[in-house]
């Protein structure tokens, strides 16, 4: 009965057995009550151990499971909110582990990735930038609270593994201050099959030769021009959204029309550039992308 199951989906059952469980279970027990290999089932209680999900207590000469403090099924849609709260609660609480444990409980509650960020990750981002813009926190807070949302985000990043050669992007970010919306964006096209590269923090590249950089770049990564390659800038700034745009724009004549550009920015004017899309949402831009892999014959 178990080969038909997922770790999800065998995380779940253990939740909910151990959840029903005031004493805690032993591994003989867990195994028995979802019909598994007893051997099979404690390798996957390592895991979960190991991913801070369940812990396990010598009581006497047993060896009991419980399920981690906090631990809940979490059911999607409607548990997003909820998620939200507690995310941003143990964020600025300094329980990043807590933080860490909600993420990969949703994650393994059949919660969709992409959803996630937009629901969790990006409003935790932009309390964060409210909190220290409005001098809420300083700077030590902040960089605190901005390590444990790049660590969830690769949490997120690391459940998906299969990609689709035809469907590459690359994704930078024009500063600092956009780097964690360019992870978010490169973990969401990732659980969508895109074969991501990411580039991080571009700030100091901004220079004349930029595009003869980026054009040696973009030949070795995509040597046959297979499928499709989509640039895409984030960016605080005006500058740095049409810097990076410019440069990507200028060598597109070099790939041909497989090759697309788009910006993210959160500058307050929108930036003057011939980019094939240009937005100040997460959500759209992540669409857009995904739009474009549409053209693929």
């Amino acid at each position: 009965m178990a080969r038909g199951y997922r770790q999800d989906q065998i995380q779940q059952k253990l939740i909910e057995i151990l959840s029903e469980s005031k004493t805690g279970l032993s591994g003989v027990e867990i195994a028995d009550k979802l019909g598994m290999n007893r051997a099979t089932i404690a390798k996957y209680l390592q895991v979960f151990a190991a991913e801070g999900i369940i812990k396990q207590k010598n009581i006497g000469n047993a060896n009991l499971w419980f399920v981690e403090s906090g631990t809940e099924k979490l059911e999607f849609p409607q548990d997003y909110f909820r998620v939200k709260d507690k995310f941003v609660e143990f964020l600025t609480s300094g329980m990043q582990q807590h933080a860490y444990h909600l993420i990969r409980n949703a994650q393994y509650s059949g919660a969709d990735t992409t959803k996630i960020l937009i629901e969790v990750i990006i409003p935790a981002i932009e309390q964060v930038d409210e909190m220290y813009v409005k001098a809420k926190i300083g700077k030590s807070e902040a960089k605190l609270f901005y390590n444990v949302i790049s660590g969830s985000i690769r949490i997120l990043f690391l459940g998906h593994q299969s990609t689709e050669s035809k469907k590459n992007v690359t994704v930078l970010s024009a500063d600092g201050a956009s780097l964690l919306y360019c992870k978010a964006a490169s973990c969401a096209l990732a659980s969508h099959g895109w074969n991501v590269f990411e580039l991080g923090d571009m700030s100091d590249s901004i220079d004349v030769m930029y595009d003869i950089d980026l054009q040696k770049f973009l030949t070795r990564i995509w040597k046959q021009k297979q499928g499709i390659m989509v640039i895409l800038v984030f960016s605080a700034s005006e500058e740095g959204a049409k810097f990076f745009s410019e440069s990507a724009m200028s060598i597109k004549p070099k790939f041909g029309k497989n090759l697309h550009v788009a910006v993210y920015s959160r500058a307050s004017k929108k930036p003057a550039t011939k980019a094939e899309f240009v937005t100040d949402s997460f959500d759209a831009i992540v669409q857009w992308t995904d739009s474009v892999a549409g053209t693929l014959s």
